[in-house]
């Protein structure tokens, strides 16, 4: 039976690691972790041995300009998506590798999410931010890698909000849109957005509109 937020008594000192080794060192990481942990009756797992996806951790930001109510994305290739679609659970009638997502970036040492979501706007959407608001801060995908997103909705202008942009040194090639809300929800009810963050951003917006566009105008 569930119970008060945080009940859980098992936490990482309830993990034992037996070795911890990077097994592929490229553009990408893997590291490859053998590891016992403790069960709910209080005894312990068998070794388990798991490669674990080392990206870093990553800030995205859904862009919102409440004056003008519009929401903007931006469009880009995503070479993972690609090779989803290749299996017969996706028809590549409908989807494409070129992913409709909200501003995203990996966070760099030393920088903070909020700096990153100030960053990645300019670069991938050519739109400075003057506000920020958590959204979440949620792991991408836990059962096999450690990224984590802190997902933000930033405050924008966004009367000149298109073109294309991103750093061509990384092979960014990005295409801002720029849509009314109203459309931009009538997609997610559509199901329009399949990637996990662009549609956790807008469930939350569609959830918060008008207490946001009070906040902010």
């Amino acid at each position: 039976e569930l119970g008060p937020l945080a009940t859980e008594t098992l936490s990482c000192d309830d993990v034992d690691v037996q070795s911890h080794e990077r097994a592929f060192d490229g553009y990408f990481k893997i590291d490859r972790y053998t590891l016992s942990h403790k069960k709910h009756d209080g005894g312990w797992s068998a070794p388990m041995t798991r490669e674990i996806f080392e990206r870093g951790h990553a800030t995205a930001v859904l862009l919102y300009d409440p004056d003008l109510d519009r929401l903007v994305f931006i469009e880009q290739f995503r070479p993972g998506a690609f090779a989803a679609f290749q299996s017969p659970w996706f028809d590549t009638k409908t989807h494409t590798p070129w992913m409709l997502e909200c501003v995203a970036g990996i966070i760099d040492a030393g920088e903070t999410p909020e700096a990153v979501a100030r960053r990645e706007s300019l670069e991938e959407a050519n739109c400075t931010v003057t506000d920020l608001l958590p959204i979440a801060h949620y792991l991408a995908s836990p059962g096999g890698t450690s990224e984590s997103i802190f997902l933000y909705c930033g405050r924008t202008d966004a009367r000149n909000a298109g073109g294309v942009h991103g750093r061509a040194d990384e092979g960014e090639y990005i295409r801002v849109l720029s849509g009314p809300t109203n459309t931009a929800l009538a997609w997610l009810d559509q199901g329009g957005y399949d990637n996990a963050m662009t549609l956790i951003a807008m469930q939350w917006f569609k959830l918060n509109r008008h207490d946001l566009k009070t906040r902010w105008t």
